[in-house]
């Protein structure tokens, strides 16, 4: 007998037991380049979110059917074929964002966060459950993204969204805006996840 989906749980495992960034360290390239500003993060984080949960479903829903031998080149053209619908969509209706994330769309077709829920998830679980994932994925992808750029774009901007926060007087971290200070903010937060894990962890014990 199959065991019955949990929603909740598998959104929350997406999100924070398994989060693509903070726990996995998946898909660096967009979290370190993308990040300078949240409506870039925002935008790059539903994007993939989307690509997750369409290739996602239709893996699922082609797992039988597909060769185990081709399977890599299989899930690698069903994402491709969101991608492209995805970037359709950005560039009818949000150019401006389409311009700002550049390349890192049409790269999403190999980011190892997608690639990796098709072959340890979508291709063993149920449609229903694989949209879930997706979804879960997808939003603690976001969230990451949000959180990263959230920081470099407030301490290195004294802006958040484009507007500004500080006034004209406020000297921002320019360093933040380059990549150094992607690496910079991502080894901060990941160190600050790991400390309250780790005191987490001590306080169970006891």
């Amino acid at each position: 007998m199959k065991n019955k989906v949990k929603p909740m749980a598998v959104l929350k495992n997406g999100m924070f037991t398994e989060n693509p960034t903070f726990r996995l360290v998946l898909g660096m390239c967009p979290t370190l380049a993308v990040t300078t500003a949240a409506f870039n993060a925002i935008g790059m984080g539903l994007a993939a979110t989307f690509v997750l949960v369409g290739s996602n479903a239709v893996i699922s829903l082609l797992r039988n059917f597909i060769p185990s031998k081709v399977r890599i080149p299989a899930y690698v053209v069903i994402i491709a074929a969101f991608v492209t619908i995805v970037q359709m969509l950005l560039k009818a209706f949000v150019p401006a964002l389409n311009e700002s994330l550049g390349l890192f769309i049409p790269l999403i077709v190999v980011n190892c966060i997608i690639l990796a829920r098709a072959e340890a998830y979508a291709s063993k679980n149920g449609v229903f459950a694989s949209l879930l994932d997706g979804v879960g994925i997808g939003l603690g992808f976001t969230g990451a993204m949000l959180i990263i750029s959230t920081i470099r774009e407030v301490v290195g901007k004294g802006q958040f969204f484009g507007m500004s926060l500080f006034g004209d007087g406020f000297q921002g971290m320019a360093i933040l805006g380059l990549a150094p200070g992607g690496f910079i903010t991502l080894g901060l937060v990941l160190g600050l996840i790991n400390f309250i894990g780790l005191k987490r962890k001590k306080k169970g014990a006891q």
